[in-house]
């Protein structure tokens, strides 16, 4: 094995490695808030230090990082998890409960998708602007809304690894979190880098 291949085998030993290490600490921190209180401050987190590597920052301490973010975020990103569970409660009532005409239906499951696709952008949002806890929502609509591309590549990306997981289950436990906010966090970073070249070319005008 020359050695551009064995370069190449040990770097992606290290993302691997990398990325399981990242879906341990989102399961332990999660815990560590007894789920209810951990799950949005871990997932947080997690997020912040996929952003980090998808920006170049692949020697940032992770463990350090990842505290540092959960601390720091741990009411704020707890009010942003009430408000994803009262909206997936409202869409789990009205897919069950709810008997409505087809006519009506098309137009309510187009309305819940649309309110999938903006809760899938929220935590991306979250960790690359500073913006506030109404500002967070309004702008991941609007981004979900101004590119479908990315809302696509990220189906695909779920689509994939559901298929994956299925086959081989033990691997959600090390990659199930931390792969899915990778895809998420990819696809809205490229929707990110669009919207800030257009305001660049915007201001140059």
């Amino acid at each position: 094995m020359n050695k551009l291949s064995m370069n190449g085998l040990y770097a992606l030993t290290e993302w691997i490695t990398r990325f399981a290490y990242v879906n341990i600490l989102w399961i332990g921190f999660s815990l560590l808030g007894l789920v209810v209180f951990g799950i949005s401050p871990a997932t947080v987190a997690m997020f912040t230090i996929i952003r980090k590597w998808i920006m170049g920052e692949n020697d940032i301490p992770v463990f350090q990082t990842f505290w540092n973010s959960y601390k720091a975020e741990f009411l704020r990103s707890n009010g942003v998890g009430i408000v994803i569970a009262l909206s997936a409660y409202i869409i789990y009532i009205d897919l069950n409960y709810i008997q409505l005409d087809s006519i009506i239906q098309i137009p309510l499951y187009l309305i819940i998708f649309a309110i999938i696709m903006t809760l899938l952008y929220i935590f991306p949002v979250y960790v690359h602007y500073n913006v506030t806890f109404f500002q967070l929502f309004k702008n991941a609509f609007f981004i979900m809304m101004v590119n479908p591309l990315s809302s696509v590549m990220m189906l695909i990306g779920f689509v994939a690894l559901f298929f994956v997981m299925k086959f081989l289950p033990a691997l959600s436990v090390f990659f199930g979190g931390s792969l899915s906010a990778g895809i998420i966090m990819s696809s809205c970073y490229l929707a990110f880098q669009k919207i800030e070249k257009k305001q660049k070319e915007a201001q140059t005008l």
